[in-house]
C-alpha cells in the first residue's frame, strides 16, 4: 500500500512539473512571432461573431467549421490583446492533447514511464510547440484526434454506453472544428483489433459494440447538424475540394502528386518531430511481439490518414499532418522506455537520451526566444516568418496609426480586402475613434478619388504587403518598411498619401 502511495505521489509531482513546463513553454513570448494571414482571418471572424450573434457562423462563409472561432469569441470578451486571445485557444487545446497523450499511452501500454516519456516528447516537440502557440485550428484538431482514439479504445474494450456517448460528443466536436475530424470516425473500425475475440460472449459483445458505435456516429452527426442552421453550410464542401481531389478528379489523374506529396510530408515529419524522435517512432516495427495489436493500431492511426492525404491532396501545409503524428509520439516513447530499461541508469543511457532530445529542445528554444532563427521546415518559414503571409511590421504600423489618430482623423488604405490586410489592422483598430480602414484590391492604375479626397482633408496612409512600391503616379512618401524575417525581398511598407490639389467634389 505504501509503495503504491509513493508511486502515485511521484507521478503527481512529475505530472505537475510537466504541466508547469507546458505553461511556461506555451505562454512565454506568446506574441513574439507576429500574426500571419490565417491567424488574422480567424481572429477577425471571432471578433465579429463575438459582437454580433447573427455572425456566429461567419467562418462558414469561407468553408471553415466554426468551433475554434466560437471558443475564441469567448476569450476575446475577457482578453484585451486579440492575438494573445486567439493563440490562447491553441494553448488550451495543446494542454488537452498533453493530457490525452498521457492517457492514451497508459491505456495502450499500462506504463507510467511510457506515459511520462510521451508527455515529455510532446512537451518539447517543435511541431506541437509551434502550433500550440498559433491562433489556428490545428492544435484543437490534434486534441480531438487523441481523445477520440482514447474513448474509441475504451469503448471497444468495455462495450459501455457511457463511453459511446462521450465518444460521440468528442467526434462531434472534432468534425465541428475541421473536416479532418471525420477521419476519427472513419478509423473507428480499426479499434476492433483490441476487441476481446476470445470471449465466449464475443458475438453478443460485438453486436453491442456495433450498436454503440452507431450511437456514437449518430450523436456526432447530430452535433455536426448544427451547422445546417447556416445558409453557408454548403460552402464547406466547396472549400474541401480546393485542398483535396474528388474521386472523379483522382480517377482522371491517379497518383498525380502522390510522390511529391509523400516526399514533402516525410520531410516535414522528420524536420518537425526531429530525426531522432521520428526514427524512434519506427523502431517498434521491429519489436512487435510485445503489445503487438496496440502498436499496429497506433501505426494505423498514423499511416492510414497520412498516405490517404498524400494520395488525394491538392494543397498541403505542414499543419495538415500535425494530428497524424500524435501516435508516433507515443511509439517513440515506447522505444525510449525499452532503451532506458535495457541500459539502466548509466552514463551511456543518460547521454543517448540527451542526444535524442537535444534537437527538439534546441528548436523549441528558438521558437520561443528567437523565432526568426527557428529551424523549422521551409514551407512554414515562408508562411510564418519570411514571406508575404507573415505579419512583421503590423504591430508597428498599428501603433503608428493609433498615435496619429489621437490628434486627427486618419484613413488607412490597405493592399488587400481579405487576409493579413486589412484584418490584422482591423482587429486592433476597428473600434478606435477617428480611424477609417479601407481595403483595396488590386492596387494599381489611377488613384481612387476617395483616396485623393481623404488625403486632402486629413492624414491618409497606404500599407503595402505584396507590391514593393506604390503604383506610378501616386503621390506618396515612405514612412517605414519592415523586412519579413530574414528575407529582404519581402516587406510590409507604410506610405503617406500626399495631397496634391483640392479634389473636385
Amino acid at each position: 500500500m505504501g509503495s503504491n502511495a509513493n508511486a502515485l505521489l511521484k507521478s503527481l509531482i512529475v505530472g505537475l512539473l510537466l504541466a508547469g513546463i507546458y505553461a511556461v513553454t506555451r505562454t512565454v513570448n506568446l506574441t513574439e512571432l507576429p500574426i500571419f494571414t490565417d491567424e488574422a482571418i480567424y481572429i477577425r471572424w471571432s471578433q465579429i461573431g463575438s459582437r454580433d450573434a447573427s455572425w456566429r457562423f461567419i467562418s462558414l462563409t469561407d468553408g471553415k467549421q466554426p468551433l475554434y472561432t466560437w471558443i475564441a469569441m469567448i476569450l476575446l470578451r475577457f482578453i484585451a490583446d486579440p492575438l494573445f486571445a486567439g493563440r490562447l485557444v491553441s494553448v488550451g487545446a495543446g494542454f488537452a492533447s498533453l493530457a490525452a497523450v498521457w492517457l492514451v499511452s497508459f491505456e495502450f501500454f499500462h506504463s507510467r514511464k511510457i506515459s511520462f516519456l510521451a508527455s515529455a516528447i510532446y512537451l518539447f516537440s517543435p511541431f506541437t510547440l509551434m502550433y500550440d502557440r498559433l491562433a489556428l485550428y490545428d492544435s484543437l484538431v490534434s486534441a480531438f484526434y487523441l481523445w477520440s482514439l482514447y474513448f474509441a479504445v475504451l469503448l471497444v474494450r468495455t462495450v459501455r454506453l457511457d463511453f459511446a456517448l462521450i465518444l460521440g460528443m468528442v467526434l462531434g466536436g472534432g468534425i465541428l472544428n475541421k473536416t479532418s475530424g471525420f477521419l476519427s470516425l472513419y478509423l473507428l473500425p480499426t479499434t476492433l483489433m483490441l476487441f476481446d475475440w476470445k470471449s465466449p460472449q464475443r458475438e453478443v459483445r460485438f453486436i453491442k459494440w456495433l450498436l454503440l458505435a452507431c450511437v456514437s456516429a449518430v450523436l456526432s452527426a447530430m452535433i455536426y447538424g448544427v451547422l445546417r442552421l447556416s445558409p453557408f453550410f454548403h460552402i464547406i464542401g466547396q472549400k474541401d475540394n480546393v485542398f483535396v481531389y474528388t474521386l472523379g478528379e483522382w480517377f482522371a489523374h491517379p497518383n498525380a502528386g502522390y510522390v511529391g506529396n509523400l516526399r514533402g510530408m516525410i520531410d516535414w515529419i522528420s524536420g518537425y518531430l526531429t530525426v531522432p524522435i521520428f526514427i524512434s517512432s519506427l523502431v517498434p516495427l521491429f519489436i512487435l511481439r510485445h503489445k503487438f495489436l496496440e502498436k499496429i493500431l497506433l501505426y494505423c492511426w498514423w499511416c492510414l490518414p497520412f498516405f490517404a492525404l498524400a494520395l488525394f491532396a491538392k494543397v498541403l501545409y505542414p499543419r495538415f499532418i500535425l494530428f497524424m503524428t500524435m501516435p508516433l509520439i507515443i511509439l517513440a516513447a515506447y522505444t525510449l522506455k525499452i532503451f532506458i530499461d535495457y541500459f539502466k541508469k548509466t552514463v551511456f543511457s543518460f547521454t543517448m537520451i540527451t542526444l535524442i532530445f537535444f534537437p527538439s529542445i534546441r528548436a523549441s528554444y528558438y521558437i520561443i526566444m528567437s523565432p526568426v532563427y527557428a529551424p523549422i521546415p521551409l514551407a512554414d518559414r515562408g508562411q510564418l516568418i519570411d514571406d508575404w503571409p507573415s505579419g512583421w511590421g503590423v504591430k508597428e504600423v498599428t501603433n503608428f496609426i493609433l498615435n496619429q489618430s489621437r490628434r486627427v482623423k486618419v484613413s488607412v488604405y490597405t493592399e488587400g480586402t481579405f487576409g493579413l490586410l486589412p484584418y490584422s489592422l482591423e482587429i486592433y483598430l476597428i473600434d478606435k475613434p477617428g480611424i477609417e480602414i479601407i481595403g483595396l484590391w488590386p492596387v494599381g492604375g489611377d488613384m481612387p478619388e476617395n483616396m485623393q479626397e481623404d488625403a486632402f482633408n486629413h492624414p491618409t496612409y497606404l500599407v503595402l504587403n505584396y507590391s514593393q512600391s506604390p503604383p506610378d503616379g501616386w503621390p506618396t512618401q515612405k514612412i517605414a518598411e519592415y523586412i519579413k524575417g530574414r528575407n529582404p525581398g519581402a516587406k510590409l511598407q507604410l506610405f503617406q498619401i500626399m495631397p496634391v490639389e483640392s479634389p473636385n467634389i
